[in-house]
C-alpha cells in the first residue's frame, strides 16, 4: 500500500541490474511464492532448495508460499548475495529481503522450514504439473500428436534448448574489399499484395553492400521495371492474396499466367550471373516456380503445418552441405533462427522425390534437434517436413528457398535468445554478406 516501498523497489532492482549482480528476476502474482519459484526452475531446468526459516513465525508455511502480494523473487551469485543485501539497505528495504535458498543443478525441488520439509518433488513432474492443462486444450484444438510430443519434452532431461555452434565467425566482413566500390549490386526486393517482410529484407541487404530496391510486382506487370536490370532476386514473406490460392500459390500464378512475366522469370533465373532468395511466403512462390528455374526439379512444395497452426518462434537450424551461394562456409553451423508459417511443411509428391533431391547435394538447411540431429518432432521441427528440411537449393547453387527469416534475425539484437559472445552480427547475415562476395 506504499508508494514509496514501491519507489525504493524500483530503484533496488535498477541498481542491481546496472552491477550486474541479477541472473533471474519473477515477479510474485499469480500463485504466489511458490509458483514463482517453481516457474523460475522450469525456465532454468534446475532444482532449487529452499527454507522458509527466516520469515516471521506467526506466518503460516501457506500463507508465505501462496499469497500474490506485491514481491519479486530474484537470482544472484553467492559471492554478489552480500552486495544485493548492502544495495536493499540503503534503498531502505532491509525488512523487505528475505535470502530463500539456492540453485541446484538437481532436478529436484525442496522446501522446508526448522529442517522440516514442507514438500519435495521433481522438477519434471511439477512442470508435467504445471502444463497438464495447457496440453489438454492444445491436443483439442491442435494436432493431437504435436501437442503430445510438446507435452513430453518436458521429460527430456538431455534437451540443451536453443544453443549456438559456428564454424565461422560472424562479424567477420567477407565483402569488405567491395564495399568501396563505386557501383552497389542491386537487389530486386519483391512484393506482393499482402507481403510484408520486405524492409527487414531491404536493411540486411543494404548492411551487405547492396542496393536494396523495392520492387512490386505491378511495376513488373506494367513494365515501370524489368528483372534485367538487377544482380539479385530476393521474394520476401508476408502472406501474398492472404495464402486464399494456396501459400504462395496467387504470386506464383500471376507469373506463371503472364506469358510476358513468365519469360521475364525465367530468363533472370536462367541468367549465371544472377542469385535469387526466396523467403518464407517468397519460398513458397518460388517453389512453385521450380519448372523456371534449372536444377530446382526435385523442390517441394509447401502445405499446412502438421500442428494445424501458424508457428512464429526461434528453432534450432543447421546448414547442409550444399551448393548453395548464399550458404557457402556456414555448413555444419547450428543456430536459432526465426519462423513464422502456417505452410511451411515441404511436401514431396514421393519418397523418391526426397531422396532424390538429399541425393543431389539440395538440402541446403534442416530444423535439428537440441543435440544437432534433423528432427520431424513438434516445436523443435515447428511444421512437420520430413527429415526436418526447410531450405533447398538449386543444383548450382544459385537460387536458395528457405522457409526461416533470416533477414528477421541478422543483428544479434534482433534475436530474443543469443550466446554472450555474439557481438554485433548474428550468424544469418553471413547469408548476405555471401551474396555480395559471390558477385565480385
Amino acid at each position: 500500500d506504499s508508494a514509496q516501498l514501491m519507489t525504493n523497489f524500483f530503484n533496488l532492482v535498477t541498481r542491481a541490474k546496472a552491477e550486474d549482480l541479477l541472473l533471474a528476476y519473477h515477479d510474485r502474482s499469480d500463485g504466489g511464492l511458490f509458483v514463482t519459484l517453481a516457474e523460475m526452475c522450469f525456465a532454468g531446468r534446475c532444482g532449487a532448495q529452499i527454507d522458509l526459516g527466516r520469515f516471521n513465525s506467526s506466518q503460516h508455511d501457506l500463507a508465505i508460499l501462496f499469497n500474490e502480494e506485491l514481491g519479486a523473487v530474484v537470482q544472484v551469485r553467492e559471492k554478489d548475495l552480500a552486495r544485493l543485501l548492502e544495495l536493499a539497505d540503503s534503498c531502505a528495504l532491509e525488512d523487505c529481503i528475505t535470502v530463500l535458498g539456492k540453485v541446484v543443478a538437481a532436478d529436484d525441488i525442496s522446501i522446508s522450514r526448522h529442517d522440516q520439509i514442507i514438500m519435495s518433488d521433481t522438477r519434471t513432474n511439477l512442470q508435467r504439473i504445471w502444463s497438464a492443462t495447457s496440453y489438454q486444450m492444445q491436443a483439442i484444438r491442435d494436432n493431437s500428436d504435436c501437442a503430445l510430443e510438446e507435452y513430453d519434452r518436458i521429460l527430456d532431461a538431455g534437451d540443451r534448448g536453443l544453443h549456438a555452434e559456428l564454424g565461422f565467425d560472424p562479424d567477420a566482413d567477407i565483402c569488405a574489399p567491395y564495399l568501396n566500390l563505386q557501383e552497389q549490386p542491386k537487389v530486386a526486393v519483391l512484393r506482393e499484395q499482402g507481403v510484408n517482410g520486405q524492409i527487414e529484407m531491404a536493411a540486411a541487404f543494404d548492411r551487405a553492400g547492396f542496393h536494396s530496391i523495392d520492387l512490386h510486382m505491378t511495376d513488373l506487370i506494367e513494365g515501370r521495371a524489368s528483372l534485367d536490370q538487377f544482380n539479385v532476386l530476393v521474394a520476401c514473406g508476408g502472406f501474398s492474396y492472404g495464402d486464399v490460392l494456396g501459400a504462395g500459390g496467387g504470386w506464383a500464378k500471376s507469373v506463371l499466367f503472364n506469358d510476358g512475366l513468365r519469360q521475364q522469370f525465367q530468363t533472370f533465373f536462367e541468367r549465371e550471373t544472377s542469385l535469387s532468395l526466396g523467403v518464407c511466403n517468397g519460398c513458397q512462390m518460388m517453389s512453385l516456380l521450380q519448372d523456371l528455374i534449372p536444377g530446382a526439379g526435385n523442390w517441394p512444395k509447401f502445405v499446412r503445418n502438421r500442428s494445424e497452426q501458424f508457428e512464429g518462434r526461434l528453432v534450432m537450424t543447421a546448414i547442409s552441405d550444399s551448393q548453395s551461394v548464399l550458404l557457402s562456409g556456414m555448413q555444419g553451423s547450428r543456430f536459432p533462427i526465426a519462423v513464422a508459417h502456417g505452410e511451411g511443411l515441404a511436401d514431396f509428391s514421393d519418397s523418391s522425390q526426397q531422396h532424390a533431391l538429399s541425393k543431389s547435394g539440395q538440402v541446403a538447411m534442416r530444423y535439428v534437434d537440441s543435440s544437432g540431429e534433423p528432427t520431424e518432432t513438434y516445436p523443435a521441427n515447428p511444421n512437420g517436413s520430413p527429415g526436418g528440411i526447410t531450405g533447398v537449393t538449386t543444383i548450382d547453387g544459385r537460387v536458395t528457398i528457405m522457409m526461416p527469416h533470416p533477414e528477421r534475425v541478422f543483428r544479434t539484437v534482433q534475436n530474443s535468445w543469443y550466446p554472450d559472445s555474439w557481438q554485433e552480427d548474428a550468424p544469418s547475415m553471413r547469408m548476405f554478406r555471401n551474396a555480395r562476395a559471390w558477385l565480385n
